[in-house]
């Protein structure tokens, strides 16, 4: 099948700190959004030396809801509402922010003492207009509360991480129809996406797959042309993350960690940071500042 109306999305390289480097997937260049999904990292594998820690100091946003999903390493959460809250591989960590809302994640002990291995993704889904101001809230979700299945003869092993699909529902608040699943596939085997949703893309965590006949690497994303069944088999062990949904309610301006329908709102929001008007996370003195444009 020609495989030329998929979109490849190759990553930018972010440095966090510390050499920890995040590989930005969305928003790019050639795909602003993925239904819902405004933004999309993939940080590791990287291991993490004996001393060593990931700490993203507090900071603020709106008009959104993030999700934090580990492969291997753990975060610890801590937010303005009060939640602390560690996030380890298979469980979900889903903080919708509303009219705004502080939060940061830190590397805990004894991961931090003892050096650990990190990797995993972290993305946002733009709220829809109506619901963009609504309160903040958090909700953290175990690895056995997610909805779990097979295919291929069990050579395919999926588990929906947030909203609906094919059949399965996760108990994640979302304010969107969207989805999000996690793949994992032994060597040789295969995998028919159907085309259940209006806008889908696949990020290669680990390993090589084929989709259709496009060879796709580690980090690398391919946006699905809608309405069509894709293939997709693995060249070896491989992983990979499935997501979209419907598109959202319209254009979506982004500044720093702000997500809003329009440009005045997001400039409200910076100016809210500068002045302290927003929440503190209560038991942290750091934050990080408002970059410049």
């Amino acid at each position: 099948m020609d495989t030329g109306f998929h979109q490849r999305i190759e990553a930018k390289l972010h440095d966090l700190g510390d050499g920890f480097v995040v590989r930005r997937m969305l928003p790019s260049a050639l795909q602003r959004t993925v239904g819902p999904f405004v933004f999309f990292d993939h940080f590791g594998p990287v291991d993490l030396a004996a001393g060593r820690g990931v700490d993203v100091r507090p900071h603020p946003h709106i008009g959104l809801s993030t999700m934090t999903y580990l492969f291997e390493g753990v975060f610890t959460h801590r937010d303005s509402l009060g939640v602390i809250q560690d996030i380890r591989p298979g469980a979900v960590n889903w903080m919708t922010a509303g009219r705004g809302v502080v939060h940061s994640e830190r590397t805990p002990e004894p991961e931090r003492s003892d050096g650990h291995r990190m990797h995993g993704v972290q993305f946002w889904v733009g709220l829809p207009k109506q619901d963009a101001e609504i309160e903040p809230s958090f909700s953290h979700h175990p690895l056995e509360d997610l909805p779990e299945w097979s295919d291929d003869d069990g050579h395919v092993q999926c588990r929906l991480v947030a909203g609906e699909a094919f059949g399965h529902v996760s108990p994640l608040p979302a304010y969107s129809r969207l989805f999000c699943i996690d793949v994992t596939l032994d060597a040789g085997a295969k995998w028919n996406v159907p085309p259940e949703h209006p806008e889908r893309a696949i990020q290669v965590v680990d390993g090589e797959i084929e989709v259709d006949d496009a060879i796709m690497s580690m980090h690398q994303m391919l946006v699905l042309k809608p309405g069509i069944p894709v293939r997709v088999r693995a060249r070896g062990q491989a992983r990979l993350v499935l997501f979209g949904g419907d598109p959202l309610d319209g254009p979506r301006f982004i500044r720093w960690n702000f997500v809003a329908a329009t440009r005045e709102r997001i400039d409200q929001a910076g100016e809210d940071w500068k002045a302290g008007r927003f929440d503190e996370v209560p038991g942290e003195t750091e934050f990080i500042p408002l970059p410049e444009r």
